[in-house]
């Protein structure tokens, strides 16, 4: 048990740190928001450049399709490691994938534009287009890599895993197994 948990827990440390790679390319591959920085009774007041943009939308949706590849991918590599499983093993599978979901949004926001939209708005001048800040408004879009890892895991260890070995009934008369005596 020790060494699954030790497994288990390098898996997990692996997993995780997957997920700067996963902020980077978030960041590199999610649309911009267009915003509008503009002066209203002497306050600057931002405002989106196209009110029926789906670009937010698209943020979270690169979001959750890179997570989805992430978690595919880190499951694949866990089971050609290790066939076996192992409940330490998918357990370590899941808290890495979350782990790495986290880290991949802290790292994708510090990349992405400044937080403070009024200040970016006076810098850039009035009227003038610029970036919204790298937000993830789904946050149910952390679980998409733990989720994808686990139902990809449980579906490979399914089908190429190691069997069980069946057990073996005893034979009565004719060789053939008649069930249960009832007596």
């Amino acid at each position: 048990m020790k060494t699954e948990v030790r497994e288990a827990a390098v898996i997990s440390v692996a997993v995780a740190l997957g997920g700067v790679l996963l902020g980077v390319l978030w960041w590199w591959l999610a649309p911009h928001v267009p915003l509008v920085g503009d002066v209203v009774d002497g306050d600057w007041v931002v405002f989106l450049k196209d009110t029926e943009g789906e670009q937010a939308v698209g943020v979270d949706g690169t979001f959750t399709m890179l997570g989805l590849g992430f978690g595919a991918v880190s499951a694949l590599v866990v089971f050609l490691l290790r066939r076996r499983g192992g409940v330490p093993l998918v357990v370590g599978l899941a808290v890495g994938g979350l782990l790495g979901s986290l880290l991949a949004w802290r790292v994708g926001v510090w990349l992405g534009p400044a937080e403070d939209v009024v200040a970016r708005a006076r810098e850039v001048g009035r009227g003038v287009t610029f970036s919204a800040p790298l937000r993830l408004g789904a946050k149910g879009a952390l679980l998409a890599w733990p989720l994808a890892a686990l139902v990809l895991h449980l579906g490979l260890t399914a089908l190429f895993g190691p069997r069980d070995p069946e057990p073996e009934y005893p034979e009565y008369g004719d060789g053939a197994y008649q069930g249960p005596s009832v007596s």
